[in-house]
């Protein structure tokens, strides 16, 4: 098993030889539920009141015998809770449980055919060479490093986390915790949504995506000053963003600042940005407010 192998030399730094997340619940499953039972240990070690029985309706498919992987991937985000798939590395899925994240897994577990199982990992130790899983109707059950990337390998490393969208998994890098957090912008509720928001500002304070997210945030529940100053900063670091300079300006003459508002729009004038059409249009609509100002003044 190549991944494995890599570990002997290569243990993935600042984690520890061994970790087990002992309060991660156990919820044995029914036949063929182990979806349901594997995402309801992760929800519940996240805060999330939930058994099991709750999610059979959400990711369990009674002709498939079992759950998709984008079920179990969109289930969580109706219950406030962001979920993130990992890279198809083992040790980033160390990683995840040693900064106290179960990891919701696809296993093969077939002896002659194809058995496809989830099952959550909650810790391993390198001097036994063990990974220790949350796993069917075993509380504990521990598989060789070996064996249990056998089992892993056949799925395509497939791995998954669930956290409260103020907290970043680990292992995520911008790209992938963005998209996870616009997947869950579409059915969670604008207040979590601003924390996963303001998580990624925090986590990385260049982000164009993650700062225009927390901005139109903002800007939606009326917070226009605050979304003001999220798009202002972000313009400091960011001088040549035309995206960044059409939302500050749009967000400006939305206060009524329409002068201050021309003249962030005027450094946006960039024709071969993608969005020309949108810094016209908001040009267009500063103009006109502009206009209605000094008409409304006389």
């Amino acid at each position: 098993m190549p991944q494995t192998v890599a570990l002997r030399t290569d243990w993935p730094q600042g984690v520890p030889e061994r970790i087990e997340l002992t309060r991660v619940p156990f919820f044995p499953q029914d036949d063929y539920q182990c979806g349901p039972a594997a995402l309801a240990t992760a929800l519940a070690y996240s805060g999330v009141d939930v058994k099991p029985e709750a999610l059979v309706d959400k990711v369990w498919l009674p002709a498939r015998k079992g759950s998709l992987q984008l079920e179990m991937l969109a289930a969580p985000r109706g219950y406030g809770r962001v979920s993130m798939r990992l890279p198809l590395r083992y040790g980033e899925l160390l990683r995840e449980v040693a900064a106290g994240n179960p990891v919701v897994v696809l296993q093969d577990v077939g002896v002659l055919g194809k058995t496809w199982h989830y099952a959550v990992v909650n810790g391993f130790d390198y001097s036994t060479g063990s990974v220790f899983l949350r796993s069917g109707r075993q509380p504990r059950q521990e598989m060789s490093f070996t064996a249990f990337e056998r089992s892993w390998l056949k799925g395509n490393y497939w791995a998954m986390v669930v956290t409260p969208p103020y907290r970043i998994p680990v292992t995520a890098d911008e790209q992938r915790w963005m998209e996870a957090v616009v997947a869950f912008s579409r059915v969670a509720d604008r207040d979590a949504v601003t924390k996963a928001y303001t998580a990624a500002v925090q986590r990385w304070p260049d982000s164009v995506p993650a700062a225009i997210g927390l901005a139109n945030q903002m800007h939606a529940r009326g917070a226009l000053p605050d979304a003001a100053s999220v798009l202002r900063r972000t313009l400091q670091r960011n001088p040549q963003s035309v995206v960044v300079m059409n939302n500050l300006a749009q967000t400006l003459s939305d206060q009524g600042r329409n002068t201050e508002a021309m003249a962030v729009i005027d450094k946006a004038g960039d024709p071969q940005s993608p969005y020309a059409a949108d810094v016209r249009s908001t040009r267009q609509q500063i103009q006109q407010r502009m206009q209605q100002q000094k008409a409304g003044s006389r």
